[in-house]
């Protein structure tokens, strides 16, 4: 049934007449807009002042940023480092001559870890307060980003869905494709509102913020919880992994779940008074 399935053909961005906005970095701007008002409602209860704040918001958008570029040139496509050097740094390509490119390769596994690293050093400089305190914190704001990540990974048709073999699903015309495949940016973002959501209540409506690595182990659980299960219906990004029983997503998922799960169980170890 043709009704089923959806014809993908967006425009590359606003045209403004001198300059087009791109959707993706719309998304990446409104991401890290509503994750500045969340975190500000957040240290306006904590008490912390504003300066803070915006040392906060120049760590995360450098960390998430810098982490998710790295993160996918060593985890997907680390002959980039051979082939085409500079690429990985700036948003162009030197390999056939000079093409602007942006930073399409982009892994949410990288930004974590640049996002934990770059809050060891804030907690340490600015915050003066244990890591756990910041992280429990900033993930709200985090998986309301992942959100709109998720969403202009769709527009962008990117990080796609494996083909359906039926009449559902989403025709992304820009891959030159006439078939329906699984909108997987869709279900991962609809399942990161939940995640949020989760996320919001436990700190507004419970007093899980009071046992550090609480929130932050709840976040990793249920994010990466999300992330592996919605890999079942990607299309995998790297061509030689994909006759593994799991893939390169999947078992990156893995540690953070763990991880994740061994924060909330130890967190009553761990009371904010403590600090």
């Amino acid at each position: 049934m043709q009704i089923l399935s959806f014809v993908w053909d967006p425009s590359p961005g606003i045209d403004l007449g001198f300059f087009i906005v791109r959707y993706y970095s719309l998304m990446f701007v409104i991401a890290f807009s509503i994750g500045w008002f969340l975190t500000k409602k957040i240290f306006k209860n904590e008490g912390q002042p504003d300066d803070r704040l915006d040392s906060l918001f120049i760590y995360v958008v450098i960390a998430t940023l810098v982490g998710a570029r790295l993160g996918h040139v060593f985890f997907y496509q680390p002959e980039l480092l051979k082939d085409d050097f500079f690429s990985v740094f700036l948003p162009f390509s030197f390999k056939n001559g000079f093409q602007f490119t942006g930073f399409r390769g982009l892994a949410s596994h990288g930004a974590a870890i640049g996002i934990i690293t770059a809050m060891y050093f804030y907690s340490k400089k600015v915050l003066k307060k244990q890591i756990l305190w910041i992280l429990d914190r900033i993930v709200i704001a985090v998986a309301s980003g992942a959100v709109f990540v998720r969403i202009g990974n769709f527009i962008n048709s990117e990080i796609i869905g494996k083909a359906t073999n039926s009449d559902f699903g989403v025709v992304f015309t820009q891959l030159g494709e006439d078939f329906p495949r699984h909108p997987a940016q869709l279900y991962e973002s609809f399942c990161y509102v939940f995640v949020f959501a989760i996320l919001y209540y436990l700190y507004w409506k419970t007093d899980k913020r009071n046992q550090m690595g609480y929130l932050l182990g709840t976040f990793l659980v249920l994010l990466w919880t999300v992330r592996f299960f919605v890999e079942f219906v990607k299309e995998a990004q790297v061509d030689n992994r994909a006759e593994w029983i799991l893939n390169t997503g999947q078992w990156l998922s893995i540690p953070f779940i763990l991880m994740g799960i061994y924060l909330m169980s130890s967190s009553s170890k761990r009371p904010v008074n403590d600090l």
